[in-house]
């Protein structure tokens, strides 16, 4: 059971920062990255990377004394008639954990791109396009950091959404290059139409969770969903479906990979973010943050299984071929 704001750890009250610590560093490169040049838009961009991981750290620390973790709001976000979402964070093992992927990775691939980017700039001759490629990185930092730390669905969809918008921002920052000159932009835009066939997997699973718990709260669901499975199993069946549709489009699985062979298209800095750190480890994420309704149908773990072996297979014999 998670512990009440008052009672918890007071590390715990940093969370927030592991979001907005990115958020500031975009704003600040939006604002003054242009005066500050090459160096100063990479250096604030890494430090803002940099100093979440910071935080995701003081986070596990203060969940290694306290591992019942917290839930800490921040604010009401949407209130109409019974419906109720708060905009809070949750401090628990499998958060934390993803935080500390999700800013550790990016940080070192934030420094990593201070000295790719230059080449880029140069041989391109646009000095914008080294800061705009640091918002970009920024902004999918904190958005994969919404989705993993989201106490409620609605909120993990706006951080889902996030990645997406971000992912089909970077894969085609070459949108010059390639094939007659729109190769690295099609890349883009073949990305986002895949993503957006699973998010409307995600989508339905949302609108079939409100109409049967009245509820995006995980504790709320998680705790009615094994009445709901004894009385409607087919309800719970839907959803975690639904979901697995989302998962395949973000985790290029079968059918829906076909997006990511094209997302070598972006600089190789976003190949390493989208592949390791953060995009594709998101469907993931999904599945064991809704594990309570997975365990419920047995029908949906097996299909989680068939289709996560067809695509190593799959991609196997690709690599062999």
């Amino acid at each position: 059971m998670q512990l009440e704001t008052a009672l918890m750890d007071p590390t715990f009250a940093l969370v927030p920062w592991v979001v907005f610590l990115p958020v500031i560093g975009l704003v600040l490169n939006l604002l003054v990255g242009k005066r500050l040049g090459e160096k100063g838009s990479g250096a604030i961009a890494s430090l803002a990377s940099g100093g979440a991981f910071v935080v995701a750290v003081l986070l596990a620390l203060g969940l290694s004394r306290n591992p019942e973790g917290a839930t800490v709001p921040l604010l009401d976000w949407i209130r109409i008639g019974d419906l109720s979402v708060r905009w809070a964070f949750r401090v628990d093992t499998l958060a934390v954990l993803m935080m500390l992927i999700v800013s550790g990775v990016g940080t070192l691939i934030h420094i990593y791109s201070i000295g790719y980017m230059h080449s880029d700039v140069r041989h391109n001759g646009d000095p914008l396009r080294f800061r705009r490629f640091f918002v970009y990185l920024n902004l999918f930092i904190a958005m994969m950091i919404i989705l993993v730390s989201a106490d409620n669905y609605l909120m993990l969809f706006v951080g889902w959404e996030g990645v997406g918008l971000c992912s089909y921002l970077l894969i085609g920052f070459w949108f010059e290059k390639g094939k007659d000159g729109i190769g690295n932009a099609q890349a883009a835009k073949k990305a986002f139409v895949v993503n957006r066939i699973g998010d409307f997997g995600l989508l339905l699973a949302l609108f079939f969770l409100f109409w049967n718990f009245k509820s995006f709260d995980f504790a709320t669901i998680f705790a009615q969903a094994p009445q709901v499975a004894a009385a409607a199993p087919w309800v719970v069946l839907a959803i975690t479906l639904f979901m697995l549709l989302g998962v395949t489009g973000k985790s290029a699985q079968i059918p829906l990979y076909v997006w990511l062979p094209d997302a070598m298209a972006g600089p190789t800095p976003v190949s390493a973010l989208i592949h390791a750190a953060t995009m594709v480890t998101a469907g993931v994420y999904l599945v064991a943050r809704s594990q309570a309704l997975f365990v419920l149908v047995p029908a949906a773990q097996s299909a989680v299984t068939w289709v996560g072996a067809a695509t190593a297979l799959f991609a196997a014999t690709i690599a062999v071929g």
